[in-house]
């Protein structure tokens, strides 16, 4: 069964998008909410990104020197 609330505020609502013009077109309040869902979400994952990367302790490895290469050890 569906919800009478929501259908009941859609009947009411219906009137007053007839009195908006018909040729310009807005996102709305439900384009807003999503826009605002998915930069939430974004400043949320870059937020726990930064919080791994402190945690990660890379040290790298020293290059190999020119004659330390393997050509150099077989003698070539």
């Amino acid at each position: 069964m569906p919800d009478m609330s929501a259908h009941q505020a859609m009947v009411h609502l219906v009137p007053l998008a007839k009195e908006l013009d018909e040729n310009k077109v807005t996102p709305g309040v439900l384009g807003f909410i999503v826009f605002a869902v998915m930069a939430l979400a974004v400043w949320a994952l870059m937020k726990s990104m930064n919080r791994h990367m402190k945690r990660v302790d890379f040290e790298e490895s020293p290059e190999p020197s020119v004659g330390t290469g393997a050509g150099a050890r077989r003698g070539e």
